[in-house]
């Protein structure tokens, strides 16, 4: 298969019509009649963006003036070096050639010499030979780049062969068959259709049983991440979440699980038959959940919890799995070694949910505050298991998860067995394009190409915190957005990881009295503050902006958020965004400000949505934040939301028995006026933040019911804005929505 990689040529006299431009561009005819193509440029331009196009190249080929231009002008090979500084720190591989003078080896610094493959001298050969000679060594690079299963997938898609096998539309032309089929077949492409194969593709390697180049290339990326097993999953770390779970937990083990945990691993605690017991999070009053106190893994307190569960038949059992979200949504990181020391051993698997957190071990920042690195103390008895989305912040497709495994000293895993959980959750049927993405994505984060990656999230997250700043300084006493975070941060360079603990009772971060050194920051995650609320919960008397407001706009404008809550929104540097996009977004946040206080009307701002809800077309954008931060205020629901996650969650069954009632018809639906005291059949999930309220089993206590109260009538007043409660069932009952929720019906 033919990829587009040209030889990159930067000489000045490319254009000229003197002896060295003609020789240049008659070995680009050279390199080019040989079928490859050729970029020529006269100049360097803004080095660190010419250089990040080395993704773009095969090779480069760099000219160096004669000997007596180059002792008149020593910039020329200050130049040179700075370029080939800025690609090594990026790639390693990519040839560099360097054309000129004979004796021009002279002068080049040895730095520079041992980077180049080699020099072209233009009268010594012929252009052919060189041209041969450079297209030999970027061929070898070109082939050096796709990791296993990706070759294999791209050389099976280009060989022609005929498909007998499933997918049905065999290779793409069923849907040449039909108009909208064609339709689809020039939307996603040639390569992408035929790429669209089934397990019987012995030359590909099976994903069920990990063989061939799928085990190839899953034994490449164990090595890139630093971990002794590593298994690819096409269906989200949701899945890779339940494969852990159902690879050590039996019915009725006892499980310790972060009460902040992904709706996933609940399930799998339902699916297990799992006795939970539950670590608790803190919280500020921005909805922001913050991190497990340290004094939560004591394993004295855990030993409390089992004692307390009515369901745990063996008080001194040692529990199987310890799940902790290792990285919250918007950021907040655990010291592991510090985790791992207090409970190895005591606890069989430790499990570290990093959905958000596949970066952290291509860069040094990260330190200890990841699941498993280079050159970590591996613990003496327990496992531990990272499940990272390579799809959330590296370059994975969409469901690209991957599982990582860290033997202990005394501990290996059994692979065999392991596998027998996996093929519980992996479809006979996977889609090979998400394999290959998660085996690029893993290529791509080789040193140093992945160090740097992540060294540029970090530098553009930092440089978009510094842009919010500058505005909020030239606004002076006028409002504007915050970005959460701390406030000490200096202007130069990249912040020493200290800049980024949460140390203890520090007002930004409202999270109480933290252990020094267990919390860290990620830099990469930004969680925008709008006004109105403060991290006491308090609301400005004065006015206010909720966030669901501006996110809206913000949509309508072409910038699409990750999370709203009341007064914050959430945005993630992954390693694809830019300047451009992050530029994009302060201008967007200008602009609201100034359509705000100018109050402009919605039909004008947000045309789209006033079209789908027509009573907002007379009001100003201005005047619709007033209302909803009125309704907000009082009801204080910063303080209800905050009371209703830390509120005491009763278990009055074990989940799994809970929400088999479902399967047996053993539930009715209660009113939400009618729900205290009841048990959940159902999981209970508020959106924002996406985290699990009630699990099945679970009482409803008056916080909690007073909360979904609010939420009927403020969804009723604010169509459009709907606090989105997932659980809950909606029913038109005479021409009124009512909502329910599916509980354990009650024994006469």
């Amino acid at each position: 298969m033919k990829f587009r990689f040209p030889i990159v040529i930067i000489d000045e006299d490319f254009r000229s019509e003197n002896s060295s431009g003609l020789g240049i561009r008659v070995l680009a005819k050279a390199i080019e009649d040989e079928g490859l193509e050729v970029l020529g440029v006269t100049s360097y331009g803004d080095l660190t963006s010419f250089a990040q196009q080395q993704s773009r190249a095969s090779a480069f080929i760099l000219s160096i003036d004669d000997e007596e231009i180059v002792e008149e002008k020593p910039e020329a090979i200050e130049q040179l070096r700075n370029f080939v500084q800025e690609i090594r720190y990026r790639n390693e591989e990519i040839p560099i050639f360097l054309h000129g003078e004979t004796r021009t080896s002279r002068h080049i610094p040895n730095d520079v010499l041992r980077e180049l493959h080699g020099f072209i001298h233009m009268n010594e050969d012929t252009p052919e030979f060189v041209a041969r000679l450079i297209i030999r060594e970027a061929k070898a690079y070109l082939d050096s780049l796709p990791p296993p299963f990706f070759k294999a997938l791209t050389h099976y898609a280009a060989d022609g062969s005929y498909s007998w096998h499933c997918p049905g539309h065999s290779g793409g032309v069923a849907f040449l068959k039909s108009p909208v089929g064609q339709m689809f077949h020039q939307f996603f492409g040639e390569n992408m259709l035929r790429a669209d194969v089934c397990n019987a593709v012995d030359e590909l390697g099976q994903l069920l049983d990990h063989t061939g180049p799928v085990a190839a290339s899953e034994r490449n990326a164990a090595r890139i991440y630093n971990c002794d097993h590593l298994y690819f999953v096409t269906n989200g770390t949701s899945t890779s979440n339940k494969i852990v779970w159902n690879s050590t937990v039996a019915p009725g083990d006892i499980v310790v699980v972060d009460r902040n945990c992904h709706k996933s691993v609940l399930h799998s605690i339902i699916m297990t038959g799992a006795v939970p017991v539950f670590l608790m999070p803190t919280r500020n009053h921005f909805g922001i959940i913050g991190p497990i106190p340290k004094s939560e893994f004591a394993w004295e307190n855990i030993q409390k919890k089992i004692a307390r569960n009515p369901f745990a038949t063996d008080k001194n059992a040692k529990p199987r799995v310890l799940t902790i979200t290792q990285s919250t949504y918007d950021g907040v990181l655990y010291n592991v070694e510090e985790i791992k020391e207090m409970l190895d051993g005591k606890i069989d698997t430790l499990h570290f949910d990093e959905a958000w957190l596949p970066h952290a071990t291509f860069h040094d920042f990260y330190g200890d505050y990841h699941a498993i690195g280079a050159d970590r103390p591996r613990c003496k008895e327990s496992m531990v298991f990272s499940t990272q989305s390579t799809h959330k912040l590296l370059a994975g497709l969409s469901q690209a998860s991957q599982i990582l495994v860290q033997d202990a000293d005394q501990n290996r895993l059994d692979r065999d067995v392991f596998n027998e959980a996996y093929l519980m959750h992996t479809s006979t049927s996977p889609q090979y394009s998400i394999i290959a993405s998660c085996d690029v994505a893993a290529a791509m984060m080789e040193a140093p190409g992945g160090t740097a990656l992540v060294e540029e999230s970090l530098k553009e997250a930092l440089d978009f915190r510094r842009a919010m700043r500058k505005v909020d300084e030239e606004w002076g006493t006028d409002w504007w957005f915050k970005v959460w975070g701390p406030t000490d941060l200096s202007e130069d360079g990249l912040e020493e990881r200290d800049a980024w603990m949460l140390k203890a009772n520090e007002r930004w971060h409202g999270f109480g009295n933290l252990a020094e050194g267990f919390n860290m920051l990620d830099p990469i995650k930004a969680t925008i503050i709008t006004p109105g609320l403060d991290v006491e919960g308090d609301f400005s008397d004065e006015f206010g902006i909720p966030a669901a407001i501006v996110t809206k706009y913000l949509a309508e404008h072409g910038v699409i958020v990750e999370k709203t809550g009341l007064y914050s929104f959430f945005i993630m540097f992954t390693i694809g965004i830019t300047k451009g996009r992050w530029n994009t977004m302060v201008a967007a946040l200008q602009q609201f400000k100034d359509d705000y206080d100018k109050n402009q009307p919605l039909w004008k701002v947000l045309p789209e949505f006033v079209q789908k809800h027509p009573r907002y077309e007379r009001v100003g954008l201005k005047d619709l934040c007033t209302q909803i931060h009125e309704v907000y205020k009082a009801n204080d629901v910063a303080r209800l939301t905050t009371e209703m996650y830390l509120s005491d969650m009763v278990p009055a069954m074990k989940p799994t028995d809970a929400f088999s009632k479902m399967a047996h018809r053993k539930i009715e639906r209660v009113a939400i006026d009618d729900l205290e005291g009841r048990v959940t059949a159902v999981l209970l999930t508020p959106y924002p933040p996406g985290i699990p309220l009630l699990i099945p089993g679970e009482r409803f206590n008056k916080v909690i019911v007073n909360y979904l109260k609010f939420a009927r009538e403020f969804n009723e007043k604010f169509p459009g804005f709907e606090t989105d409660n997932h659980g809950l069932v909606k029913q038109i009952v005479d021409g009124k929505a009512v909502y329910y929720v599916d509980c354990v019906k009650q024994e006469d």
